[in-house]
């Protein structure tokens, strides 16, 4: 008799519980991206610098001093800006660090990596925005004595970033490769 108390008292209580819980559709997950194997090219459409870019971009010269590589697949934009050192490095490096953190409202973290190349002179650092922010990479490189480029990436989305995961970390791996071929002319 026991048991079956237990039994029926076991069973009522998986019932409310059961009959507590709310039944929502489950959400649609989101898309699993994949993209192609890179494939680089060399841009020297400039004539200060040049740099490995992926085949799948379009590099956009605007002027002379600034350059768009264009991702039509993934909605994206690398905005490269070129600036000439004359006694202004203290603050272009300012501006360069302060580019990043005008995010953190809205970043939930900002890793950098150093970025250092000594047989080519180019050193450098690249942010990578952490969460819902505008921009998701921030990056720039010099040679400390006459030439600066600022690189910036963004999305023509809204920055969700758990959506766009995938297409920033593909084309970090693009910026990573630009930065350790970056040479200047």
């Amino acid at each position: 008799m026991l048991f079956i108390r237990f039994v029926g008292l076991a069973v009522l209580f998986v019932f409310f519980i059961d009959c507590k819980q709310s039944r929502f559709p489950k959400p649609k997950g989101y898309l699993a991206l994949e993209y192609p194997i890179p494939v680089y090219h060399s841009f020297d459409g400039s004539p200060n610098y040049s740099f490995d870019y992926n085949a799948i971009a379009q590099p956009i010269v605007s002027s002379f001093e600034s350059l768009q590589v264009y991702y039509p697949l993934m909605k994206a934009t690398i905005y490269i800006n070129y600036r000439k050192v004359e006694n202004n490095l203290d603050s272009l490096l300012h501006d360069a660090y302060l580019i990043p953190y005008r995010h953190v409202s809205k970043a939930e973290e900002i890793p950098e990596k150093v970025f250092i190349n000594h047989d080519q002179r180019v050193y450098g650092q690249l942010f990578s925005v952490i969460g819902n922010a505008a921009s998701q990479q921030q990056f720039f490189l010099t040679d400390s004595t006459h030439h600066f480029i600022l690189g910036s990436l963004y999305f023509y989305a809204l920055p969700n970033y758990d959506s766009i995961y995938p297409a920033i970390k593909y084309i970090e791996s693009d910026i990573m490769r630009m930065m350790a071929s970056f040479q200047w002319n």
